[in-house]
């Protein structure tokens, strides 16, 4: 089911389950301190160089069982109360840090990842 949430307030903190309910709308958000941050869609080069650097790393931990290995999108909550949750270019969580029942089916994860690669473009704000 998915949530609502009209005409957002500077006041209103959202949560990390607001966030993963809330509909796609051209484009994708991320979430600090309670804060909806709306994030543009990435370049053709950014996607090629995100894709190529994901590819190449999840070779390298797949042959080497090391983890698991996540591209842009995949949100992982880092903070609680208010929550923050975050979506890197490019994620590693080691193989000992994933829980015996696997990876989450739904929802964020709730770790932070143990790498993260960001992958800086020309409009990114500093």
């Amino acid at each position: 089911m998915e949530t609502i949430i009209e005409n957002p307030t500077v006041a209103q903190k959202f949560t990390a389950v607001d966030l993963y309910n809330m509909p796609e709308q051209g484009g994708r958000n991320e979430l600090v301190q309670g804060e909806i941050i709306p994030m543009s869609p990435a370049s053709t080069k950014h996607g090629l160089i995100v894709f190529r650097l994901a590819f190449e790393v999840g070779l390298f931990t797949n042959k080497n069982q090391l983890g698991e290995v996540y591209a842009a999108e995949t949100g992982f909550t880092i903070n609680q109360n208010p929550d923050t949750v975050r979506a890197p270019d490019v994620a590693f969580i080691a193989k000992k840090r994933i829980p015996e029942g696997g990876v989450p089916e739904t929802g964020f994860w709730a770790i932070a990842p143990d790498l993260v690669a960001e992958i800086v473009s020309p409009n990114d704000r500093m």
